[in-house]
């Protein structure tokens, strides 16, 4: 682990490589349906594993310069690749619709890899440096934790990856003793933290999964039963704004299910897939 934490050779031909093996691994991961929405897609949405790549940078660098430029080189490449890939397969426009953010933390690889070097000198100080990338970490980590709750098992690696460099980070980063114990410390205030944080909040996904219309007219003359009452309830409720109905869903986990809406007039089944933030019906044929 030493060894990876400043021993490293990350030549400029090993840096350009690499940041386009892993601009198209990352554009793969969100194109290919086994690897989406798992956590071997999460490092296309969030920070944990450019954390990681843009810290062994710094810390195997042999000067600031060196270190500010590895840095923006890196992301200047693997960025835009991830979007342009999937514009080209997929024909959407995400390169002119989300690059202009990543852009903009692109630019900041210039100062905070230069002043990221200094973690190397090995004093106090360093820990400032570092601080706020750790509690960066801890936002992604209270974010998959409290994600993790509704999809279980997705996402399960990233919470251990995040847990995990929190604490290797100020232990193998620095070699001064005191520098260590207080980086650990701080790495443990923040798992505790956001930890506690994730489980105040039950992570409930509300919304309305049918709305009385042409095809399906129903009323509170009528009811709806949830097959698998684990994944969550279902109930006929008005919307007053529209001065309708709807079957409303409040749902705790990911998972499929049917339900049947019956009416006096008929009787309907359908099958239900619950994801996060989503979902897909579908009528059951007669």
């Amino acid at each position: 682990m030493k060894k990876v934490f400043g021993e490293l050779k990350i030549t400029w031909p090993k840096l350009l490589i690499a940041s386009v093996l892993i601009g198209i691994y990352t554009a793969c991961s969100v194109l290919i349906p086994i690897t989406r929405h798992t956590s071997f897609s999460d490092l296309s949405a969030t920070f944990e594993v450019w954390i990681l790549f843009g810290i062994l940078i710094i810390v195997n660098s042999k000067s600031n310069k060196e270190s500010a430029l590895k840095c923006f080189v890196f992301f200047l490449i693997s960025q835009p690749l991830i979007y342009l890939i999937q514009d080209i397969v997929e024909h959407t426009n995400l390169f002119q619709t989300y690059y202009s953010t990543w852009f903009i933390w692109t630019l900041f690889c210039l100062p905070m890899g230069y002043l990221g070097y200094y973690m190397k000198k090995d004093k106090w100080w360093g820990l400032l440096i570092l601080t706020p990338i750790l509690v960066l970490l801890g936002f992604q980590y209270n974010y998959y934790l409290y994600t993790l709750k509704f999809t279980f098992p997705k996402h399960i690696l990233t919470v251990l990856f995040c847990l995990l460099t929190l604490i290797i980070y100020p232990l193998y980063i620095f070699k001064d003793k005191m520098v260590r114990i207080l980086g650990l410390i701080i790495s443990t205030l923040i798992i505790i933290i956001f930890t506690i944080m994730s489980f105040i909040n039950d992570n409930v996904y509300s919304t309305e999964v049918l709305i009385s219309g042409n095809k399906y007219q129903f009323d509170n003359t009528c009811s709806v039963t949830n097959y698998d009452e684990s994944i969550g309830d279902l109930s006929i409720k008005l919307i007053e704004s529209i001065n309708d109905y709807s079957i409303h869903g409040e749902f705790k986990k990911e998972g499929k299910t049917s339900f049947v809406l019956e009416c006096p007039e008929y009787k309907k089944i359908f099958d239900l897939t619950v994801k996060n933030s989503t979902y897909d019906i579908e009528e059951r044929a007669e």
